[in-house]
């Protein structure tokens, strides 16, 4: 896979074990900007920015937000004490005036920017940032990615406390990244319906559902790098490719989310740029592993040598994919080619299911009804090939069906999508979303509990307390190997980002290699 060159529109998967250590070193960017962040009040005519996100959600709630289309708001109404750039993954101060100051190995200290206000005019104060963190650390979602933390307490009315629960310094500041910022006053109706934060850009009329439009308007408090460059941001919310197409085509907006691959001429042709960004956003296998036979990794690993992965990546993504020879894509400066590395041989699966006694295999193939549902009659003739009989049925976003249970779960095996570097790059964040101690191995693939998962879970640990980033990245590669020989969860492929913008209408736009679409210090042009 070719490398990605290192340009704002390029991919630089540096992370954890190379990129974050060199970003805690990196002076944080504070408020120092003069610049307003509204266009009208700095001489500039009115004007809007214009985007069709591909993705549906009305969870506004930035607690344990994990909704592509809400996430992605987020970004541009809230603030963390540190931000991701989703263009490189490099970590910047945000509600931080500067990095992390170490105390002990196990304590640190966090200062907050000078004057930084919500959008109603109220200071931002710690102990907002401590409420916000506590929320988070006791989230379903976001809980994983924080056990590092003990507590999180305010030291004055500037300063907040970090105490851990062990040394974590070499990702300690992606990791705080997560967490966004709200007034601690906030009720919970005001948290789901219409929350402020301190970001450039603050709701003013949220409808995530298909057809609808989130309205923002600047933040005339902000005082960050970001201000917003003009009067209004409309995002008109396009899940069908064909409406999401047309009005881009139509130059009803200036950028679209997730361009389809049949249709990248056609957007092309009209005068925008289209652009495959390479990253982390994948179609993934999930099996019930509680489930015989897909409690025998033989099972599971057949389903991975049957499948035809070059002949689906060019077929229905028209080669904008890299078949998985790791849990990481190539692209990640963590990268490890994984001690299994499953290519398309029909023999070898036959010879492991019969090895596991599951030679006449029936299966219900359950498949989300996204853009993976075009790659299931592929991968339906490819088992059926091995000797597996394959029914496809349609999963309508059911998830509580699939929540821990007593109970054997009700599905075999399934397809669908997912991405969380929406969150964060690092291996640990990464692997922690689907095979830590949460509902997806409570529940969904049913893994916790199993031997192998066990040890999973004790690499992980070894490899988060080791300060030394070789003997880190070593640890994790041992994690790469298991996760490739177990598969209870794992990728087919690694799919590019496809966005399309007007480049001659937006300056300082470019597309990420994750869901979502970023504008912060994006001008519209006339």
């Amino acid at each position: 896979m070719e490398q990605p060159k290192l340009t704002r529109r390029g991919f630089l998967a540096g992370t954890a074990a190379t990129g974050a250590v060199a970003a805690l070193a990196m002076s944080g960017c504070s408020s120092n900007s003069s610049s307003s962040s509204s266009a009208a009040s700095s001489g500039q005519a009115a004007s809007t920015i214009l985007a069709a996100p591909a993705y549906t959600s009305t969870n506004v709630n930035p607690i344990g937000n994990s909704s592509a289309l809400m996430l992605a708001a987020t970004w541009h109404v809230f603030e963390g004490l540190y931000d991701l750039d989703l263009h490189d993954y490099t970590t910047h101060a945000a509600l931080a005036d500067g990095d992390p100051v170490q105390v002990s190995e196990t304590e640190y200290e966090v200062t907050l920017r000078e004057g930084a206000k919500y959008s109603d005019g109220s200071d931002v104060t710690t102990a907002d940032v401590v409420n916000a963190f506590e929320q988070n650390m006791a989230n379903d979602t976001y809980g994983a990615f924080l056990t590092f933390i003990d507590t999180v307490s305010a030291k004055d009315d500037k300063t907040v406390t970090f105490t851990l629960k062990y040394p974590f310094a070499t990702l300690l500041k992606g990791r705080l990244a997560v967490v966004k910022v709200f007034p601690a006053g906030l009720s919970e109706d005001e948290l789901s319906t219409k929350p402020i934060g301190s970001g450039p850009w603050m709701y003013d009329s949220i409808d995530g559902n298909e057809g609808g439009h989130i309205i923002f308007k600047p933040n005339e408090n902000y005082n960050g790098q970001y201000p917003a460059t003009c009067d209004e941001m409309d995002w008109n919310v396009l899940v069908d490719n064909t409406s999401r197409v047309t009005a881009i085509t139509d130059g009803s907006v200036q950028a679209i989310e997730s361009v389809p691959a049949a249709n990248a001429d056609q957007v092309a042709n009209a005068g925008a740029t289209v652009e495959d960004v390479p990253g982390f956003a994948l179609a993934f296998l999930m099996f019930n592993t509680k489930k015989a036979p897909f409690n025998d990794k033989r099972v599971r690993q057949a389903f991975y040598y049957a499948i035809d992965m070059d002949k689906l990546i060019a077929n229905q993504l028209a080669g904008h994919a890299a078949a998985a020879t790791s849990f990481l894509p190539e692209s990640y400066a963590n990268y490890h080619r994984a001690s299994t590395v499953y290519t398309y041989d029909t023999a070898k699966a036959k010879s492991l299911l019969a090895d596991a006694g599951a030679e006449n295999l029936s299966i219900n193939l359950l498949t989300n009804t996204n853009w993976v549902y075009d790659l299931a009659p592929q991968i339906k003739e490819d088992l059926e090939a091995a000797g597996v009989q394959v029914t496809i049925q349609d999963f309508t976003n059911d998830w509580a069906s699939l929540a821990p249970s007593d109970a054997e779960l009700p599905y075999d095996v399934m397809l669908t999508p997912g991405d969380p570097s929406c969150f964060g790059n690092d291996p640990d964040l990464l692997m922690t979303w689907w095979y830590g101690d949460n509902v997806w191995t409570q529940g969904r693939s049913c893994w916790k509990g199993t031997p192998e998962w066990t040890t999973l879970q004790e690499k992980l640990q070894s490899a988060r307390e080791e300060a030394d980033a070789a003997k880190q990245q070593e640890i994790w590669n041992e994690c790469f190997d298991l996760i490739a020989d177990e598969v209870p969860i794992y990728p087919l492929f690694h799919r590019e980002v496809s966005t399309g913008y007007y480049e001659e209408k937006l300056e300082d736009f470019a597309p990420i290699s994750t869901t979502g679409l970023v504008f912060l210090g994006t001008t519209p042009k006339e």
